[in-house]
């Protein structure tokens, strides 16, 4: 909550503090974060592996940023809509199925550039 009487630096700790709690809140609870970020870890531990340029380490951490707040806003509309109305409603569902198409879309964004990344170095190892 803002506290009117924070300044500009006070207000941006505070803002940094809550960010910084969503996203334990997100890795501790979510089983759908804590799979997107496992991947994460292991596709930049095969990143230092495999050594990519620095173009692809751009490319990958957008990926997984991409991934990561695309779930990170799922789970935010699906939390608002159980609040909302706890019981099936048909509504509710046909938003929350939408939502839950960002981090698909996202997922299949994110596996294109690993194949575009990854498969030639891969190729080059076998």
């Amino acid at each position: 909550m803002k506290n009117p009487n924070d300044g500009f630096i006070i207000g941006r700790l505070r803002s940094i503090k809550f960010a910084l709690k969503g996203m334990w809140l997100l890795l501790t609870t979510e089983d759908s974060i804590k799979v997107q970020f496992s991947i994460a870890v292991l596709v930049t531990i095969l990143g230092f592996y495999l050594d990519i340029s620095s173009v692809e380490w751009m490319i990958q951490c957008l990926a997984i940023g991409l991934v990561l707040v695309a779930e990170a806003l799922n789970t935010a509309v699906e939390k608002v809509a159980d609040f909302i109305h706890p019981d099936y409603h048909e509504k509710i569902g046909f938003i929350k199925d939408i939502a839950a198409g960002a981090p698909a879309f996202a997922a299949f964004v994110s596996i294109i550039i690993f194949f575009i990344i990854y498969l030639p170095k891969i190729i080059v190892i076998f």
